[in-house]
């Protein structure tokens, strides 16, 4: 017989198996897994980018959020910022010669908005006095909006003028989710 002995063929025999299992291990499972792997870093990569980029957008929109908000801080105040007729008669009595305030149907609103119609006549020296109460209104605690056409007459020393306005109030209910 040959000089190997029965324990040596065993351990030859059992290291052929166990090279075997892993030869085959590696091949089935290890290298498809390593490929798939390799595919999700490249795609987790380019997720990463996008990311990024999204970030920058995002911080940049922010920014740019906060100074509008910073600039137009009165008008976002005047949205938020209720309706009183007897406030705004108050404020502006001295202008007009009358003033006549009406609120459209209640359940009726545009873009969310409670809307109150303003009709006026007035009585004023110059035109610049009723630019100046346009700038007026522009600076108010209301959302206003002067409709077209504008009616000016001239009445001796005085000019007449009839003009229509609607104010806008937030609406709170909108607001609310149902």
């Amino acid at each position: 017989m040959s000089s190997i002995s029965r324990q040596s063929i065993y351990i030859l025999l059992l290291s052929t198996i166990l090279l075997t299992f892993v030869l085959l291990f590696s091949f089935n499972a290890l290298i498809p897994e390593g490929k798939e792997y390799r595919l999700q870093r490249v795609q987790l990569s380019k997720e990463y980018k996008d990311l990024k980029r999204y970030q920058e957008y995002d911080a940049q929109v922010y920014d740019e959020l906060k100074k509008l908000q910073a600039d137009h801080r009165h008008i976002i105040t005047a949205f938020d910022t209720p309706f009183e007729k007897q406030r705004f008669v108050k404020k502006y009595k001295d202008v007009f010669k009358t003033l006549e305030i009406t609120s459209l149907d209640n359940n009726s609103t545009e873009d969310g908005f409670s809307v109150y119609n303003v009709k006026t006549s007035s009585k004023i020296s110059t035109p610049t006095t009723f630019y100046k109460f346009l700038d007026e209104i522009n600076k108010s605690d209301w959302i206003v909006a002067v409709n077209f056409p504008i009616d000016f007459q001239r009445d001796g020393d005085m000019i007449t003028s009839t003009f229509q306005m609607k104010v806008y109030s937030n609406s709170k209910d909108s607001n609310r989710s149902k």
